[in-house]
């Protein structure tokens, strides 16, 4: 599948075939033109708000920042797992390279899980 341009913008990376309707994101992805696109598809945004120059969140912005950041860090923490213990580092050439690596560290991730979990004791 060649890279176009729509596939490395906010509009590529959203599937179009995932039925699920909250897209989450960080501050970066809070733009005008994203909103509208994620209206127009009729999804609920969970992106995080971005704090006005000099100035603090407000009161019901920081706590919907502080709601999305717990549900959102599970997620951050699998890649960074896999970055930094896991050293992935992908430069390959070609799509298909990139896909088996980053296959490989999510399957290596998993089974390290699955070890951890199996070793936990259930609660009385």
């Amino acid at each position: 599948m060649p890279l176009s341009i729509h596939s490395r913008s906010f509009v590529g990376l959203l599937d179009p075939e995932n039925t699920a309707s909250r897209v989450w994101a960080d501050t970066a992805y809070r733009t005008k033109r994203n909103l509208e696109v994620l209206e127009r598809r009729g999804l609920s945004e969970r992106i995080q708000f971005r704090r006005p120059p000099r100035r603090p969140l407000s009161e019901l912005q920081a706590k919907a920042n502080a709601s999305r950041a717990r549900i959102r860090s599970g997620i951050e923490h699998v890649f960074a797992a896999q970055k930094h213990r896991m050293a992935l580092f992908v430069r390959t050439i070609g799509l298909v390279r990139a896909q088996v690596k980053i296959g490989m560290a999510n399957l290596a991730y998993n089974f390290s899980r699955l070890a951890w979990i199996s070793t936990q004791t259930a609660p009385a």
